[in-house]
């Protein structure tokens, strides 16, 4: 089954742009890699009756939206050995200075998952 990293984050609605090009980047790099997919997505309907709201759990302060994202590998090992190559990737190492994010990073959730369900 494959295994997913995924990554909850609250960005100022002000941002989403610049946000959407360092993903794009970003998206190209770990596709390059061997991650099978990149999606990065921003909130749109995120009033619910059901559950605990995104911006709720993102801790979403006033001008702020939600980013919801996901990469797809093959397995954790795949995980484990593309994440190797991106991380020592010199264009990824200029990009992942925090002070120069759209975002702050320390709010950001993430976590590696898991398929159990791919219908």
């Amino acid at each position: 089954m494959p295994y997913v990293d995924g990554f909850l984050l609250p960005i100022p609605k002000r941002k989403v742009e610049t946000y959407r090009r360092i993903a794009r980047r970003a998206g190209r790099i770990w596709r390059e890699h061997g991650a099978l997919e990149y999606r990065e997505c921003v909130g749109d309907d995120l009033k619910t009756d059901m559950g605990i709201a995104f911006p709720r759990v993102a801790k979403v302060k006033n001008g702020e939206t939600v980013c919801f994202s996901w990469i797809v590998y093959k397995s954790r090992a795949h995980r484990d050995r593309v994440n190797a190559k991106v991380m020592q990737d010199p264009r990824i190492i200029k990009m992942l200075d925090a002070s120069a994010m759209p975002f702050d990073v320390r709010r950001m959730a993430y976590g590696g998952f898991k398929v159990v369900v791919d219908a």
